[in-house]
């Protein structure tokens, strides 16, 4: 059950939607200074991306009223934008189709807004540019789950920065979903600050989960001795699970100690960690010890799990 939103989340929105209607130029009486409403304009754009729409999909489509998009379209076949024929298997349905006038109009269309666009991310500076298309997916996301496109991750080496944000997201997340206290954030402050002093290349490594310049997910693989190298800190985003990006940091783990020449790879972790458990015994860890007790505020037991390469 969902709870009433507050007064203050209700302002903010509405605030952004004056706020946004402004930026996209809804108020005025035509779009882009073409001689379009951004309804009309909308509406053209549905027709050339769409193959052969009725007028009750495309009013389906972009919820609008049946005689307002009535009058809209007869609008279009007058100034020759538009074609209708009538549906083969029912000749009361037309079907609709742009002219080459209209295909023309939408092309002009097109390429205002996207000169439009560019111009409003050419404001910003290019390190603020990805901030602003990620809040824009996650609103969509949001919103409109299903309508939202996948958007693709890929796995980075380590640079600059990015120890401090493992760091921090490992203490706040631990926090949050299990309650443990600030010791945790300084265990994983020494391990990254050890990797960072201690690294060797041609044996350890730490990956990165990223998509449009955010980061989703780490792991490291740090040597233990010549013939063991050992799993540590891996960390998926709330909002990144069932990606697939933990199975994958596991993985790369795996066959990165294979290709370095070790011949066993081991972890430690706790039996509360249950999604990070069955990814580690889906990659063929297998528990090879257990033992309790009270670490980061709270009483835990600890599991050594062991993959022999």
């Amino acid at each position: 059950m969902t709870g009433i939103p507050d007064t203050g989340g209700v302002a903010a929105l509405r605030r952004f939607n004056r706020f946004y209607t402004r930026q996209i130029g809804v108020l005025r009486q035509k779009l882009l200074d073409t001689r379009y409403s951004l309804a009309e304009a909308r509406v053209l754009y549905e027709l050339a991306h769409r193959e052969q729409p009725t007028a009750t999909e495309l009013g389906q489509a972009l919820q609008l009223d049946a005689g307002y998009l009535s009058r809209m379209l007869r609008g279009f076949e007058q100034a020759g934008l538009l074609r209708r024929r009538a549906a083969p298997e029912d000749a009361r349905r037309s079907l609709l189709s742009l002219s080459a006038a209209g295909r023309k109009a939408v092309t002009e269309l097109e390429a205002r807004s996207d000169a439009a666009a560019a111009a409003l991310l050419g404001s910003l500076d290019p390190a603020q540019r990805p901030r602003l298309l990620r809040a824009m997916a996650t609103i969509e996301q949001l919103l409109e789950p299903a309508a939202a496109p996948p958007r693709p991750w890929l796995l980075r080496d380590h640079r600059a920065g990015d120890m401090g944000w493992i760091v921090h997201r490992h203490g706040v997340l631990y926090a949050r979903e299990y309650g443990w206290d600030e010791s945790f954030e300084a265990l994983v402050a020494e391990i990254a600050a050890g990797f960072v002093r201690r690294y060797d290349p041609a044996r350890e490594h730490c990956w990165l989960a990223e998509r449009e310049g955010e980061i989703l997910g780490s792991v490291f693989l740090v040597k233990e001795s010549g013939t063991v190298a050992r799993l540590r800190l891996l960390l998926v985003e709330p909002a990144a699970r069932g990606l697939g990006i933990g199975r994958r940091l596991v993985e790369e783990c795996v066959r990165f100690a294979r290709r370095a020449g070790y011949r066993k790879l081991t972890l430690w972790t706790n039996d509360v960690l249950v999604s990070a458990r069955r990814i580690y015994e889906a990659a063929g860890f297998r528990l090879v010890k257990e033992e309790p007790h009270h670490s980061f505020g709270k009483d835990l037991v600890g599991q050594t799990w062991e993959l022999k390469l």
